[in-house]
């Protein structure tokens, strides 16, 4: 049976965006969802930091080939770095505004976000079978190229949503039904 894991942005948490409707929807289903809480803010947000909290969802074999990932804006990059770099594999990615190498958004977010990129991002295609990229056209924070070039580069199928913002709460995503498309 599949389990899900829910991996929050900077600055962010599992209770923000449309992390709680997933979860929510998830549970209603009496399927199995994991939503870390990830330490955020400069100074605590990097990717060892990071990397400590999954390795222990790992060590409980709570990330495996049956569990699906659903990240949102810099926590699709991290976990492909993650991913990669432990060679894991799971069934299923769906990665909600991801990005690489991207610098550009602010000197904080920037400053959080430098640890989590990496170079060999097509190296994530032997971790899962399906990687589903959602962007948006006209995402406040990281520009529409970014999105789709790293979309373009792991992507077995992508959404675009031509006004979405950056599918976060403050873009009127409390809820994400086509999430639910992929569980």
């Amino acid at each position: 049976m599949s389990n899900y894991l829910l991996v929050h942005g900077s600055f962010g948490s599992p209770f923000v965006n449309w992390f709680t409707y997933l979860r929510n929807e998830i549970e209603k289903r009496d399927l199995i969802v994991y939503t870390p809480d990830f330490p955020t803010g400069v100074g605590y947000q990097n990717y060892t930091n990071w990397e400590k909290v999954l390795e222990s969802y790992v060590s409980a074999d709570l990330i495996n080939e049956d569990t699906v990932i659903y990240a949102h804006s810099i926590a699709p990059i991290f976990v492909c770095h993650f991913l990669v770099k432990h060679k894991i594999k799971v069934k299923r990615l769906v990665f909600v505004c991801g990005f690489n190498n991207y610098l550009g958004i602010n000197e904080e977010y920037d400053n959080v976000n430098k640890s989590m990129y990496f170079d060999n991002l097509e190296d994530i295609k032997q971790c899962a079978e399906e990687i589903i990229c959602f962007y948006s056209k006209n995402d406040p924070y990281v520009k529409y190229e970014t999105e789709k070039e790293f979309a373009d580069t792991i992507a077995t199928k992508q959404i675009v949503i031509d006004d979405g913002g950056h599918l976060n709460s403050e873009s009127g995503y409390t809820e994400f039904k086509q999430l639910l498309e992929y569980l």
